[in-house]
């Protein structure tokens, strides 16, 4: 699980530095991307509670 995690986390950190290349650029960020954004955290939050449980 500790695994999952890290990967969920550093694929979350590249995306928002994609993000943020996109914003230095002048271009807007589509609508799509911020739900990628919550779904990616909320996948993190799922999983450490469920880590957290199952401890």
């Amino acid at each position: 699980m500790l695994y999952f995690l890290i990967v969920v986390a550093v694929l979350l950190l590249v995306y928002a530095g994609v993000l943020v290349s996109y914003v230095r650029k002048g271009r807007r960020i589509p609508p799509a991307a911020y739900l990628v954004l919550a779904g990616l955290n909320g996948l993190i939050l799922a999983a450490v509670i469920a880590w957290a449980v199952a401890r």
